[in-house]
C-alpha cells in the first residue's frame, strides 16, 4: 500500500470526510483490521481564503506547495490537494515535488465520462464556476459540456459555502436554494450535476433528489485509494 499525503484543512470539515472515505475504501478493499497508511498537513483556512479574495494565487501556491514538499519528505509517495478550488495551484504543487498528484477535475471527469454523461451542471465557489482551470480539465480532458447557474445563483452558492459550509453550518434553506438552482441546471438540458466543492456534499445528498449527483469528494477518495493499492 503507497501512502497518500493530504493538503487539506481547507476546509477542515470536508478534511474530515476525505479522512474516514480513504480509510473506509481501504478496509473494503483489504478487509479485516486494514486502514490506510496517510499523511496529513492541514493549513489555516483563514489564510488561504484571505489570499484567495485577494486575487494573490502565487502566493497560495506557494503555501501549498511548501505542505506538498513536507508531505513528501515525511514519506508521501501521492498526494491530494482536499479542495475543489485550490486546484488553481495544481501546478505549483507539482512542480514542487517528484510524487503524483491526483487532479480533483481529472478523477472527476473520468467518473462522469465512464458513465457516458456528456452535458453537466456544475456548482461550486465562484472560481470553480467562473474561471478556466477546472471547467478547462473537463472541457478538454474529457469533452464535456459544463453549464454553471447564472450570476446571481453562483453569487449564492459560493456565500453558502464561505459563510456556512467551511463554518460547519448546514441551513434547510441553503439546502432549498442549491436544490432549485439545480433543477435549474437540469432543465437546461444537464444530465448530471457535478458538485465542485468538497463542502457540498455536507448540504445536498443523493436522497434530496431524483438528479444525478457527482460528489467529487467521494470521487476523489475513491480514485486515490484505488492508486494507493496499485502494485
Amino acid at each position: 500500500m503507497k501512502t497518500v499525503g493530504l493538503i487539506g484543512g481547507m476546509s477542515w470539515e470536508s478534511t474530515a470526510t476525505y479522512y474516514r472515505l480513504i480509510n473506509q475504501g481501504i478496509r473494503n478493499r483489504c478487509g479485516g483490521l486494514h486502514s490506510a497508511k496517510m499523511l496529513l498537513y492541514s493549513v489555516d483556512f483563514a489564510e488561504i481564503e484571505e489570499l484567495q479574495s485577494s486575487g494573490r494565487w502565487q502566493e497560495a501556491g506557494l503555501l501549498l506547495a511548501e505542505a506538498a514538499t513536507r508531505l513528501e519528505r515525511g514519506g508521501a509517495e501521492l498526494l491530494l490537494i482536499c479542495t475543489n478550488t485550490m486546484h488553481k495551484v495544481a501546478d505549483q504543487v507539482t512542480a514542487a515535488v517528484t510524487i503524483p498528484l491526483l487532479h480533483i477535475a481529472a478523477a472527476t471527469g473520468t467518473k462522469v465520462a465512464a458513465d457516458n454523461i456528456e452535458r453537466v451542471g456544475l456548482l461550486g465557489t465562484r472560481f470553480t464556476m467562473e474561471e478556466n482551470f477546472y471547467r478547462g480539465v473537463l472541457e478538454t480532458r474529457f469533452g464535456l459540456r459544463v453549464v454553471v447557474p447564472p450570476a446571481e445563483d453562483r453569487r449564492l452558492v459560493d456565500e453558502v459555502i464561505f459563510a456556512e459550509l467551511c463554518r460547519g453550518v448546514i441551513a434547510e434553506g441553503s439546502k432549498k436554494q442549491y436544490l432549485r438552482i439545480a433543477d435549474s441546471l437540469a432543465a437546461q438540458g444537464c444530465e448530471a450535476i457535478i458538485l465542485g466543492c468538497t463542502e457540498i456534499a455536507l448540504l445536498i445528498r443523493p436522497e434530496d433528489t431524483e438528479l444525478k449527483f457527482y460528489d467529487t469528494t467521494e470521487i476523489h477518495a475513491q480514485q486515490a485509494v484505488a492508486m494507493m493499492l496499485e502494485l
